[in-house]
C-alpha cells in the first residue's frame, strides 16, 4: 500500500512517499515518512493533520493513494481576522463619507 505525506511552508515543501502494509494509520505514516526529523517545528499536538484536505485524526487508517498532510499552525483565527478587516473597511467608507461631506459644505 503507498501513501503520501505533505507538509508546506513558506520556503519549504516535502511530500514524501510511504510504503506500509494493510491498516496503517495516519500517525504511522507520519513516523514512517521522516518527516518530523526534517521539520522539527512540527508538533503533533499542536500541528492538525488531515487527509486530502479534511481533518483527521493521527488513529485514522489510511487507503492506498492517500496524501497525509500536515497542516502549520494558524497565525490568526480565519473568522477575527476576516471581522477586524470587514470593519476596517466599514470605518474607511464612512471616513470617506465625511471628508466628501465636509467638502461639498466648504464648496457651497
Amino acid at each position: 500500500m503507498n501513501v503520501e505525506v505533505a507538509y508546506a511552508r513558506e520556503r519549504a515543501q516535502a511530500l514524501i512517499p510511504v510504503k506500509g502494509q494493510q491498516g496503517i494509520t495516519l500517525a504511522e505514516a507520519i513516523e514512517r515518512s521522516g518527516i518530523l526529523e526534517r521539520f522539527p517545528e512540527i508538533d503533533l499536538d499542536v500541528n492538525k493533520v488531515g487527509i486530502f484536505g479534511k481533518v483527521a485524526k493521527l488513529d485514522q487508517v489510511l487507503a492506498s493513494g492517500d496524501r497525509v498532510e500536515i497542516y502549520p499552525p494558524l497565525i490568526a483565527d480565519p473568522k477575527q481576522a476576516r471581522k477586524q478587516r470587514a470593519t476596517g473597511a466599514k470605518a474607511e467608507d464612512g471616513k470617506a463619507a465625511a471628508e466628501e461631506s465636509k467638502a461639498s459644505a466648504a464648496n457651497a
